[in-house]
């Protein structure tokens, strides 16, 4: 019997092409929708409308993965253009750090630990590094960006976690300090804590961009002063 046109079955669709780029960008959207948990290989598969065999072709692990996420989003560090001296220089890496950590809260999770080996994470070290350059000695440089990167890591992560509580328990910074007033109220008056109480009750609240502005600006003028100073 012949099988005319209308009888014959649709060739099934072509694969969706895959990539590096689609890979990780897929990936991206799922950790700031969901943070990391709702990062899987099988999840990005589904998110590309593709099967999660075919993913690893282009990487073996899921820690692969998170490396290549952390690359991608340091991009947004990099500056636009390259700053004045060493101490712009690091301010801007630093503030650029954490607008791209409030976009992908997920990043703070990652930064920290070692070294990330990326193109962007390299050009964003180098940038670093290079402000520095010919300023002091190489260990000198090397542990003045290591002190830098510890505060706005610690800080970011605090921010960041100050952030998920919010959420988690629907109550902001305000609404937390009102429902616990009683209690620090009562310990405060035991006396043993006059340190704290002159802190509470003397002390100004400030926003989290201004807490992180002050904290690197000390941090960098710390840093100035273990830098060979120029002769009069």
């Amino acid at each position: 019997m012949t099988v005319t046109v209308w009888d014959r079955p649709e060739p099934p669709p072509p694969p969706v092409p895959l990539d590096r780029e689609r890979i990780v960008a897929a990936a991206v959207a799922l950790a700031d929708e969901g943070g990391l948990t709702a990062v899987s290989l099988r999840k990005v598969a589904a998110r590309l409308n593709a099967g999660p065999m075919r993913l690893y072709g282009h990487l073996s692990t899921k820690d692969e993965l998170f490396d290549l996420m952390v690359d991608a989003v340091q991009a947004e560090i990099l500056p636009d253009t390259q700053p004045g001296d060493w101490q712009e220089t690091l301010r801007v890496v630093a503030h650029r750090t954490r607008r791209t950590v409030l976009r992908h809260e997920w990043l703070a999770d990652l930064l920290g630990g070692r070294p990330t080996l990326g193109p962007n994470g390299l050009a964003v070290t180098e940038t670093q590094l290079a402000a520095l350059d010919g300023l002091a000695d190489t260990d000198t440089v090397l542990r003045a960006v290591e002190t830098v990167g510890a505060y706005v890591i610690g800080a970011l992560r605090r921010e960041v976690a100050n952030l998920r509580a919010e959420r988690a328990t629907g109550l902001s910074k305000r609404d937390w300090q009102r429902a616990h007033g009683p209690h620090v109220t009562r310990m405060l008056a035991t006396g043993r804590f006059p340190a704290l109480a002159r802190a509470v009750h003397d002390g100004t609240e400030v926003d989290a961009e201004t807490s992180f502005t002050t904290g690197l600006d000390w941090v960098l003028d710390a840093v100035a002063t273990r830098l060979p100073r120029p002769p009069a």
